[in-house]
């Protein structure tokens, strides 16, 4: 049944009575009031009609006495199944069921009012009045709850949205489910991008809405429907367009239902708008540090790689898909005295405190080895370093020197992953030992090997293979299997690693790969 009011026009009354004269009266009353009446002979006809779709009867004033069934039992059906006959008032009218006996039954049975023959105009109609005002004001509280309910579940999917077009997509949805018929959302990306969710089913794309000012806070409008193309609307409806945001400097959020939906003095659709612009806000703020954590890290790792006659180098730095933060994984790649100094480290955290101690280390280690320390010395070096300056922090680091003309490699570990080496199809960890830095430690052994025509060696930090529902053993035999081939093209290699094993920019950890062949 859709409620009486001023948005469905006049009330319809199911008149039911087999008698013709006393119909004929109850309808001319009724049509005198202004409302609109269908009738009925039989309980059978009424539940028949009742159930019909195309009549939306909003009150049933009924008979007690009827040749089928007794109006009583027409009443407990309506009553009982909402589903089918909708939730509709029912006011009982008898000249024979008179006594205290059945105006009783008639009440307990479901009946919303009960008027004993004979009935004056005036008491009928106060009484559908009384009624129709009674459950107007019902289902507007239902539908209002009902609303706020599915308010809520809006507000809680729109905040486990991890992207913007996933937030704006989820507040379409919930905007369709609140609301019903066309919904289109929109709001403008942290690079200035308007975006909108139309439909439904909600489609995001490239949108603009015609500028409008609206101060901090939020407003509701009604526009014209072709101003918002995006989507259809029905025929003649009306657009209600709720426009909020939290801060002066940004863009307004904008949520933009049928016109015909809106209830007046429940400003359901204002509240979606609000909870839309907090978590849009959100999301661009997070959009924004993200950006600027990754162009600080990128800024602070090496921009060029040196050229070596006979060494292929190619490198991979992937920030961490669920951080903001800078990490503190870093490379170095240099030539000193005709030797390739490699180096790979990892500092503890996830801050720009991290950060910034990455950046002194790699600095220190480069000054290190330019004063011609051989690997090991530099990281007793870069440990007393540490210890001194940066008392409170510790980091991992592997190093070595490569002779590009022999392919003979020094090499020296603090607490870092073991490199891989593959040479000839064959791969296989290095076994490095060494306490991290900033430990007060033992000095960390060097060692020696070679590095054939065509071995590759791959070093990496841990955010390619720890995750935290799997063991590092897990992770190591994962790159193993994943290195067991390596392309012609480093870079294509490197790129597979972090695609195989790194989850594709979702990880929880910051990636660096460097990978060296020697050719």
């Amino acid at each position: 049944m859709t409620p009486a009011g001023p948005n469905h026009g006049k009330a319809t009354v199911l008149v039911v009575d087999d008698s013709a004269t006393k119909r004929y009266l109850l309808v001319s009353w009724l049509t005198r009031a202004g409302f609109t009446v269908v009738e009925a002979e039989t309980g059978g006809e009424a539940l028949r009609k009742l159930a019909e779709e195309d009549v939306e009867a909003d009150l049933v004033v009924l008979d007690v006495k009827l040749p089928d069934m007794s109006g009583f039992e027409v009443c407990e059906r309506i009553k009982t199944d909402s589903q089918r006959y909708g939730v509709v008032p029912v006011i009982h009218v008898s000249a024979h069921a008179v006594d205290v006996n059945d105006r009783t039954q008639g009440l307990n049975r479901g009946a919303d009012a009960y008027l004993v023959e004979p009935i004056e105009p005036d008491e009928l109609i106060a009484t559908a009045q009384a009624v129709l005002r009674y459950y107007r004001a019902r289902q507007r509280a239902e539908l209002l709850a009902a609303r706020m309910v599915r308010l809520a579940e809006t507000t809680l999917a729109i905040n486990s949205a991890s992207t913007l077009p996933a937030l704006l997509e989820a507040a379409a949805l919930g905007a369709a489910d609140i609301f019903g018929g066309p919904v289109v959302v929109v709001a403008e990306t942290s690079e200035g991008e308007s975006l909108a969710a139309a439909g439904p089913p909600p489609a995001v794309r490239k949108w603009a809405v015609p500028r409008h000012r609206v101060a901090v806070g939020s407003l509701v409008r009604t526009d014209d429907a072709a101003d918002w193309d995006v989507v259809e609307w029905p025929e003649g409806e009306t657009v209600a367009v709720a426009a909020a945001r939290l801060r002066v400097d940004r863009p307004p959020v904008y949520v933009a239902v049928s016109g015909s939906s809106q209830t007046p003095g429940f400003p359901v659709l204002r509240q979606l708008s609000q909870a839309v612009a907090a978590a849009v806000e959100a999301q661009r703020s997070f959009d924004e540090e993200h950006r600027i954590a990754v162009t600080l890290q990128r800024s602070l790792l090496q921009s060029r790689l040196p050229e070596v006659p006979g060494i292929e180098m190619a490198v991979r730095y992937e920030p961490a898909g669920a951080q903001t933060e800078v990490g503190g994984d870093f490379y170095e790649l240099t030539v000193l005295d005709g030797k390739l100094l490699v180096a790979i480290g990892d500092v503890a955290g996830h801050s720009l405190h991290a950060a910034t101690v990455m950046a002194e280390l790699r600095h220190a280690v480069r000054a290190y080895a330019v004063e011609g320390h051989p690997p090991g010395a530099v990281l007793e070096l870069a440990n007393r370093f540490m210890r001194t300056v940066l008392p409170a922090d510790s980091a991992t680091l592997c190093l070595f020197t490569l002779d590009p003309a022999t392919g003979r490699i020094r090499m020296a570990s603090a607490g870092h992953l073991p490199p891989l080496l593959h040479v000839d199809g064959e791969v296989r960890f290095l076994s490095l030992r060494g306490a991290l830095l900033g430990l007060d430690a033992p000095p960390r052994a060097e060692q020696e090997l070679e590095l054939p025509r065509g071995g590759t060696l791959v070093l990496y930090t841990d955010g390619l293979i720890e995750r935290r529902d799997a063991d590092i053993d897990d992770g190591l035999r994962a790159l193993a299997a994943c290195a067991a081939e390596v392309e012609p093209d480093l870079d294509a290699f490197c790129s597979r690693l972090l695609t195989r094993l790194g989850g594709s920019g979702e990880q929880a950890d910051d990636i660096a790969v460097v990978a060296l062949r020697r050719s």
